[in-house]
């Protein structure tokens, strides 16, 4: 058996888990989080903590349902959020309404709709943060601003993590 799968999850106050046949659901403060349930993988509610086991020797999923429940947890408690910084010269971000605006040097601004469940904010205009209850998908949103203008190697101009470290290459000698 994994040795994840072996601590259980402790439940906080405001967060409560229901465990049915085809789906868990996790209900906090921030959201409802549902997750389909893994085949051959038990999940047990007991005084404020959930665990997961291994129902057969052939599945092997239970440290991940039970790493998938833990940030379920984290989220509906406490939130997720990723923060990106536009680095170059006229670069900018705005909000308009829930939609974000972004100018990154094309002859066009860019217009990012924000998904359901994420909230967008810009506390300045080079900067982006991104909050959720969803850990993947806060995530798969800064990955996808991110894309639009990826940092570039030999000035380090484009849309980065907050703390990225971008390895610049020396310029090219005549």
């Amino acid at each position: 058996m994994s040795r994840v799968a072996k601590k259980p999850i402790a439940l906080p106050k405001g967060v409560e888990c229901t465990v049915a046949k085809d789906a868990i659901t996790v209900k906090g403060p921030k959201g409802t989080l549902q997750m389909a349930a893994i085949a051959g993988v038990q999940v047990a509610i007991d005084k404020g903590t959930v665990q997961c086991a291994d129902g057969s020797a052939e599945t092997k999923f239970a440290g991940t349902t039970r790493a998938l429940l833990a940030n379920m947890v984290k989220g509906v408690s406490e939130g997720y959020q990723k923060k990106l910084e536009l680095v170059g010269v006229g670069y900018r971000a705005a909000l308009q309404g829930k939609d974000l605006n972004l100018t990154l040097g094309f002859s066009h601004p860019i217009v990012f709709k924000a998904p359901e469940g994420i909230t967008l904010t810009v506390p300045s205009q080079t900067e982006i943060l991104i909050v959720g209850a969803d850990k993947q998908r806060v995530g798969e949103v800064a990955a996808k601003i991110r894309a639009f203008r990826p940092p570039e190697p030999y000035k380090g101009k484009g849309v980065r993590y907050a703390g990225e470290k971008i390895t610049l290459k020396e310029a090219k000698k005549a």
